[in-house]
């Protein structure tokens, strides 16, 4: 399994790919069973969400320059030292030995050396390493990328936020009403021994831990489960949908809100799932079929491009738009070294997106805009921009569970820190007019 978390690394470095489709692409490439496939995902995650502090550590017991490293050897360092730091359970001998044959295997016997060395000095001075004197090195996270985060939610939950960032991520799963009942599905999984938590405030979610790979389990095949963070499926209930309505999904694609929408509705009404990609078109077709949801057409369409023939014809909106991304750091840690130039044109996509779908909504229908980051440019920014251009909506309260403490509100931001979500925000509109 090391073996696997390495190459995966590899992978990515030389590709740019994002990690979960490598790591598990890698897993079935190896064949590893549930117990080894959990470990090798613990060490790889975990080198990659911690990458910054262990090119800290490494930095400190190196001769040379860390740039002046061969890659692949700073990768199997990164791998030994973070099982040395952060793993207890693992025996620092059988990180050593392993890490010096995959010197060997990977790069040369000299090269080898050098991973010996660092490591056992690692090992001898573990008391005695520098402390990281910022955040941003603490928790592997740029200085920029800390600085834009510490504008979004302030001074105080930024390290709260930071930590979040790090921590092991639970599945949440929602019971499909449309396919079983939730105690056939409880007993399942006790029958399988998985792990399961219900969910503080989402009804007929749970937590789930020790599945392996979902898509090996006889509940998730028949589709007896949709997984889908909590924040996401808030997002859902909030627009407060009912049997028979026509509702517009306009950047539907994995599909997750189209088929909570449709669990919503108990399967009476339509929803047309819209993406621009045609592959996503499919899993989203794929996704409705194994859960026994009948009422998804997809369309591939651009949000930006107007189609006259929706106007006014939908009563209920959802313009879940492109975003950072950083709501999701916990689940894609990669995401923390994205170009943050990147993301500089973001807003004036959404804001497009957003004064084109608006024409599709009824008069008293509802317009749902959500995203998966926490930056407020992309957020509360865009809403009040959007508002006091287009006097016919307004925003409106939103019903949301007792539990969360944010009653009375027409716009929310959840953060993993506070909420044990992913980062999210949700605004609810109203046409009046």
């Amino acid at each position: 399994m090391r073996n696997t978390a390495l190459t995966a690394l590899i992978a990515c470095r030389k590709t740019g790919a994002w990690s979960d489709g490598v790591l598990k692409d890698y897993i079935r490439r190896d064949k590893l069973d549930r117990r080894d496939a959990a470990l090798a995902s613990r060490l790889f995650y975990g080198v990659i969400q911690n990458q910054i502090l262990l090119d800290f550590y490494i930095a400190s017991l190196l001769k040379g320059k860390l740039k002046d490293l061969q890659p692949v050897v700073l990768d199997i360092l990164r791998l030994g030292v973070y099982q040395l730091a952060m793993m207890d359970k693992i025996p620092p001998s059988a990180a050593v030995n392993e890490a010096v044959i995959q010197g060997k295997k990977f790069a040369n016997v000299r090269a080898s050396g050098l991973i010996n060395g660092i490591l056992r000095s690692f090992i001898r001075s573990a008391d005695e390493l520098p402390e990281p004197e910022t955040l941003g090195v603490k928790y592997s996270h740029p200085e920029a990328l800390v600085s834009l985060l510490e504008e979004s939610v302030g001074t105080q939950l930024l390290e709260p936020l930071l930590m979040a960032h790090n921590a092991i991520t639970p599945t949440v799963a929602q019971i499909n009403p449309l396919i079983g009942q939730e105690q056939d599905v409880l007993r399942q999984w006790e029958e399988e021994n998985i792990t399961f938590a219900p969910h503080p405030w989402q009804e007929l979610c749970y937590y789930l831990s020790g599945t392996g790979d979902l898509q090996e389990r006889a509940f998730f095949a028949s589709g007896s489960v949709c997984i889908q963070d909590a924040a996401a499926k808030l997002a859902v209930v909030a627009a407060g949908l009912e049997p028979d309505m026509q509702v517009l999904d306009c950047c539907a694609a994995p599909g997750g809100k189209s088929f909570a929408a449709a669990m919503e509705m108990n399967n009476k009404g339509k929803i047309i799932a819209c993406d621009i990609h045609p592959h996503k078109m499919q899993l989203i077709e794929k996704g409705a079929q194994r859960l026994g949801i009948s009422i998804i057409e997809t369309l591939q369409q651009d949000g930006s491009k107007d189609v006259p023939s929706f106007h006014e014809s939908r009563d209920v909106v959802f313009a879940d738009v492109p975003c950072s991304g950083l709501g999701v750091i916990r689940k894609k840690p990669d995401i923390r070294y994205k170009n943050l130039d990147d993301m500089k044109r973001l807003p004036e996509i959404q804001l497009a997106i957003l004064e084109n779908v608006c024409q599709y909504v009824k008069k008293n229908g509802v317009l749902l805009y959500s995203t998966c980051t926490i930056l407020r440019r992309e957020n509360e920014e865009i809403i009040h921009l959007f508002l006091s251009k287009h006097k016919e909506f307004q925003g409106e309260i939103m019903q949301l569970p007792l539990e969360l403490g944010m009653e009375g509100k027409t716009m929310v931001t959840l953060l993993p820190c506070s909420h044990h979500t992913d980062g999210f925000f949700i605004a609810k509109l109203r046409r009046i007019s």
